[in-house]
């Protein structure tokens, strides 16, 4: 079975970055925090399984427009697991970040959508079933 390991991310600034992925997710630790001499800042921040590798911009790099989430080319969002979804968005909400699209009642899955504060949209997602079958269900519910 083949599992995601990292996701690599470019960010305007990694300790706003690593404030909402600690905000997240409590297990979630910096592995390592690197600017080299003449080069970009870049970290990993995760858990024993799976991290997130955030750099800075190319020195030589001029930003464009903000990112505009299903507009630009790029990452649309980033679904990460969490245990206690209800828990998840009081720590979100408590530290002002902004809430995303709203999502339907589904039988056995809760989700919710947040802004970090560069624009990224990132997908909650609490599983009340360990079934593939269940979990991975696309069902239409009102």
């Amino acid at each position: 079975m083949s599992t995601l390991e990292h996701v690599n991310i470019t960010v305007p600034d990694i300790d706003e970055a690593i404030k909402f992925l600690k905000t997240v997710a409590l297990d979630f630790q910096v592995r390592i925090d690197k600017k080299p001499p003449e080069s970009i800042r870049w970290a990993h921040i995760g858990n024993n399984d799976y991290y997130f590798a955030l750099q800075e911009p190319h020195l030589d790099s001029v930003a464009e427009e903000p990112k505009q989430t299903y507009k630009n080319y790029g990452v649309n969002h980033i679904g990460i697991v969490v245990e206690d979804l209800s828990v998840v968005e009081d720590r979100l909400v408590e530290a002002g970040y902004k809430r995303g699209i709203s999502t339907p009642i589904e039988k056995y899955r809760k989700r919710l959508y947040f802004y970090d504060s560069f624009g990224f949209e990132w997908e909650l997602i609490e599983y009340l079933s360990g079934k593939p079958s269940e979990k991975y269900l696309y069902e239409e519910l009102v």
